[in-house]
C-alpha cells in the first residue's frame, strides 16, 4: 500500500531531479561558447588528423612538428580566406568615393515612376506622404563595411581558442585516447568506440559533401558574376560560396552580400546607369543558383551522408541556432549526428531512439 510519506518522497526525488536539470541547463548555457570552442576544435582535430598522420608517415615529421606544420598549414588558409577581402574593400572603397548620391536618387525615383504606369498605382504620392525619400539615407554602406570589419575582427577571439585546444588534441592524442580508455567502464567501452568510430565515419561524409556542395555553388555563383560582368567576380563567388556553411541563414546573407557588392560595383559615372538592370540579373541567377542547390546538393548532403531527414535537421538546426547562435547552426548537424549514434549504441530499444536512428 502506497503511503502518504512514500508519495512524499517521491515528489521531492522528482523535485530535486527537475532542480538539478535546471542548475545544469544553466551551467550549459553560461558555458555553452567553451563548449562550441571545445566541439569545434575536435571536429578541427578530426579533419587536420590525416594530414599530421600523413606527414609523420610519409615525410618522417617529428610527431609536434608535423602537429605545428598542419595546424600553420590551417592559419595560412584561414589567413588566404581574410585576405580576399582585402582587394574587395579597397575596390569597393574607391567605387564608393565615385558614388553619385543625386543620380542614385534620381534612378531610384525612376524606377519607382516606371512601377506607377505599369501598376497603375500612385507610388509617388505614397512615397510623399510617407516621406520615404527625407528617410532613406543612400550612405548606409561604409557604415554595413564596417560592421563586417567589425565582425571579423570578434571572430579572431574564438579562431585563436579553436587553434590553442586543437593543438593539444593533436599534440596528446594517444595520451587522451589511452586516458579515456582508463575512464570508460569496462562495461561500455565497446559501444563507446564502436560509437566513435561511427561518428568519425559519418561526419567524414557530412564535410566530403559540404566541399563538394560549396565547390558546385562557387561553380555557379561565378558564372552567373562573370556573364554580368561583375568586378572581382572570383573572390564574391568563393566568399558568398562559404558563406553556406551556414545552413539556411548563409544563401540569404550571400543574396544579400551579392546584391551590395554589385550595386558598389557600379557606382562609376559610366556604369551607375547598368546598376538596376545588372543587380536584378545577378539576383536572379543567385536564386535559380540556390533553388538547384537546395533541391539536389543539400537532401544529398543531409540525406546520404548523416543519414538524417531534411524536416529533423532544419528543427535541430533552428533549436541549436536560438540557443547558441550562428556557431551552434554550424555545429547543429556534426553535433546531432554524434548524439544520435551514441543513442543507438546505449538504448537501441527506445522506441524514439528506434525511429530517428533507424537509416543509421
Amino acid at each position: 500500500m502506497v503511503t502518504s510519506k512514500t508519495i512524499a518522497n517521491g515528489i521531492v526525488r522528482a523535485v530535486a531531479i527537475l532542480a538539478g536539470l535546471y542548475v545544469l541547463l544553466l551551467f550549459i548555457f553560461s558555458v555553452k561558447t567553451v563548449l562550441l570552442y571545445l566541439f569545434i576544435a575536435l571536429l578541427v582535430s578530426m579533419i587536420a588528423s590525416p594530414v599530421v598522420q600523413f606527414l609523420k608517415r610519409k615525410l618522417h615529421f617529428p610527431h609536434i612538428l608535423a602537429v605545428v606544420t598542419t595546424l600553420v598549414f590551417f592559419i595560412l588558409l584561414m589567413a588566404g580566406f581574410i585576405m580576399l577581402f582585402v582587394p574587395l574593400i579597397i575596390s569597393q572603397s574607391e567605387n564608393l568615393s565615385l558614388l553619385d548620391t543625386d543620380k542614385l536618387e534620381q534612378d531610384v525615383m525612376s524606377v519607382v515612376g516606371e512601377i506607377n504606369n505599369y501598376f497603375g498605382i500612385d507610388t509617388k504620392k505614397i512615397i510623399s506622404d510617407a516621406d520615404l525619400t527625407s528617410k532613406i539615407n543612400f550612405n548606409f554602406i561604409p557604415n554595413l563595411l564596417n560592421s563586417i570589419l567589425s565582425i571579423l575582427s570578434n571572430f579572431g577571439i574564438g579562431f585563436a581558442s579553436v587553434l590553442f585546444i586543437t593543438f593539444f588534441f593533436l599534440k596528446d592524442r594517444k595520451i587522451v585516447s589511452v586516458n579515456v580508455k582508463k575512464i570508460l567502464p569496462d562495461a561500455h567501452q565497446g559501444k563507446i568506440l564502436i560509437s566513435l568510430n561511427k561518428i568519425n565515419y559519418l561526419l567524414s561524409r557530412y564535410f566530403i559533401g559540404l566541399i563538394i556542395q560549396i565547390t558546385v555553388l562557387f561553380a555557379m555563383y561565378l558564372t552567373v558574376l562573370l556573364i554580368f560582368g561583375v568586378e572581382n567576380a572570383f573572390i564574391i563567388a568563393f566568399i558568398t560560396a562559404l558563406l553556406n556553411i551556414i545552413p539556411y541563414i548563409g544563401p540569404l546573407v550571400a543574396t544579400a552580400l551579392v546584391i551590395i557588392l554589385t550595386l558598389l560595383g557600379h557606382l562609376g559615372p559610366e556604369a551607375q546607369n547598368d546598376m538596376f538592370s545588372t543587380t536584378l540579373y545577378v539576383f536572379i541567377g543567385y536564386c535559380i543558383a540556390q533553388i538547384i542547390d537546395n533541391n539536389v546538393s543539400t537532401p544529398l548532403i543531409y540525406s546520404s551522408s548523416v543519414n538524417s531527414h531534411p524536416l529533423e535537421i532544419f528543427i535541430v538546426i533552428l533549436a541549436s541556432g536560438f540557443v547558441f547562435g550562428i556557431m551552434g547552426m554550424i555545429v547543429a548537424v556534426p553535433l546531432y549526428t554524434s548524439i544520435k549514434v551514441v543513442a543507438k549504441e546505449f538504448w537501441p530499444k527506445n522506441p524514439i531512439v528506434k525511429v530517428l536512428t533507424k537509416d543509421i
